[in-house]
């Protein structure tokens, strides 16, 4: 996956006039699209943005990588104070993510 193309980004009010910005993850993710990805959230929240939804309607196959990556995302969104919320997850992700307990760490859009 080639980092330039993995994501569309642009940016709304969210909830409570909280700054969001919309990222657009392709799959499938291999481990070595994690770096890259992180780097691309770290670069969006120079943006001032208060929340990422993470568009993950592509992730149809998704597996303990995705998982990895999804988590790994979370983290870096959070140690800048934001975060990262779930859009267009499949049944299959949705089941993987409750599983490995990380349904709360990375929640569904409102």
């Amino acid at each position: 996956m080639d980092e330039c193309d993995q994501d569309r980004a642009r940016t709304a009010d969210g909830p409570a006039g909280t700054r969001s910005v919309e990222f657009v993850v392709y799959g499938p993710i291999v481990h070595d699209d994690i770096p890259g990805l992180c780097r691309r959230v770290r670069g969006l929240l120079t943006q001032g943005v208060g929340r990422i939804v993470c568009d993950v309607g592509d992730l149809t196959e998704p597996d303990g990588t995705t998982l990895d990556a999804l988590a790994r995302l979370q983290l870096a969104a959070r140690r800048r104070g934001c975060r990262v919320v779930l859009r267009h997850a499949g049944i299959d992700l949705l089941g993987l993510l409750d599983a490995a307990g990380l349904g709360d760490i990375v929640p569904l859009a409102e």
